[in-house]
């Protein structure tokens, strides 16, 4: 399993993106993180990813919703799913109507794709959801959708993903503090990022930058 999960944007050591993904170089940008609001933010996503030397296109998990159009193997095709920040129900609840939810882990069980991203992309790996509540609108979830939001995480992470902690400056500092005070109430075990930060998981070693 490959991930690099970075508090914000590339992060400061992009370089372990880079070796992770070896000479595959084709990424696909999914910002649906961001159906909630007027803009994706792919302005800032694919020239970032260019500077190293990373081909991006956006994938959108919405034009999967239909179950005669799967998903996998159009994911399989790339080497890094990159996934960009923004409210993290809105993308769990895309990545459950699309199938990427399932199809993701099959292909990090079986090492085919590297998983990247930052805030809300490495927030949707842990177990639960809970808590994220503090920082992001769930109501999205029933205006977009009309159904329901979910609080169960894909779980490849044994842990929760704190970004944006202690960086002064950022504007979901202050809600990522009370994230951090309801993880102490309830026992819930995490990690927190401050904005330059990485995780680096390749196999069984783990680097946090």
């Amino acid at each position: 399993m490959r991930l690099y999960l970075s508090s914000f944007r590339t992060g400061d050591h992009p370089e372990h993106l880079l070796s992770l993904l070896g000479a595959g170089r084709r990424a696909a940008v999914i910002a649906n993180s961001m159906d909630p609001y007027e803009t994706r933010g792919l302005e800032t996503e694919f020239p970032a990813l260019a500077e190293l030397g990373i081909d991006a296109e956006e994938l959108d998990l919405r034009d999967y919703f239909d179950p005669d159009d799967p998903i996998a193997d159009d994911l399989a095709s790339f080497d890094l799913l990159w996934f960009r920040g923004g409210n993290v129900f809105a993308l769990r609840q895309a990545m459950a109507k699309s199938g990427a939810d399932e199809a993701i882990l099959d292909l990090l069980r079986r090492d085919a794709v590297v998983y990247g991203g930052y805030s809300a992309g490495p927030c949707v790996l842990a177990p639960s959801l809970r808590g994220l509540e503090l920082c992001d609108e769930t109501d999205v979830v029933e205006k977009l959708y009309g159904e329901p939001v979910i609080f169960d995480g894909l779980g490849i992470l044994d842990f929760a993903f704190v970004p944006h902690y202690d960086t002064p400056g950022h504007p979901e500092t202050e809600s990522m503090n009370h994230v951090v005070a309801y993880y102490e109430r309830e026992g819930v075990p995490y990690r927190t990022f401050r904005d330059g930060q990485v995780l680096v998981v390749n196999g069984d070693e783990r680097i946090m930058t």
